[in-house]
């Protein structure tokens, strides 16, 4: 976001307009994302849409950072919305989910931290790429972390899944297997 004006001006040739026109296309995306996560009846699975969310992002980026069309740029800013905001939101709910209750105050205040707090040092860095490598560069270059880090979380998944499943279970989102439930009805 701290490079779209230079996209607006610079990459699309645009102005104020073409500015507010992509962070237009991004808050749709954002939308998009939010009412296709209310939609849903549960959060069971939504470990997946994680890394899912970052390969729709990290693609989006790339493309966008190659486009120089204002009407594919418009429409890779909703992808990238879409990426962002389920990404955003789902590891928010799942980290609100695992965390205990009277932890979750403090693990919010660390979650927080990390996003809001380290967002002007990304801006910083974003910057410094963008004046060495040119800002088209830049979003393409941090898109194909973006796809590297779904690829990784990808291949760690499984076991995160596994350390997730008994939380779940005493939740009620999953239930539990049948030889738990023999066991507690035993009991």
């Amino acid at each position: 976001m701290v490079l779209m004006p230079v996209f607006a001006a610079e990459v699309l040739q645009g102005g104020p307009y073409t500015l507010g026109f992509l962070m237009s296309a991004a808050g749709v995306g954002a939308l998009i994302s939010s009412l296709s996560l209310a939609l849903r009846k549960s959060v069971r699975a939504w470990s997946k849409m994680l890394p899912i969310a970052a390969a729709m992002f990290g693609p989006g980026l790339v493309l966008f950072g190659i486009s120089r069309l204002l009407w594919l740029s418009l429409l890779l800013m909703v992808v990238v919305g879409i990426g962002m905001m389920q990404g955003l939101t789902v590891s928010n709910t799942i980290i609100q989910m695992l965390v205990p209750e009277d932890k979750r105050g403090q693990v919010m205040s660390y979650y927080m931290a990390a996003f809001v707090a380290t967002a002007p040092f990304g801006g910083l860095l974003a910057g410094e790429l963008a004046q060495w490598m040119g800002a088209p560069r830049t979003v393409m270059v941090t898109g194909t972390f973006c796809i590297a880090g779904a690829g990784w979380f990808w291949t760690r998944l499984r076991a995160i899944r596994k350390e997730m499943r008994p939380i779940y279970i005493q939740l009620g989102i999953v239930p539990a297997p049948p030889e738990v439930v023999e066991e507690q009805a035993g009991n």
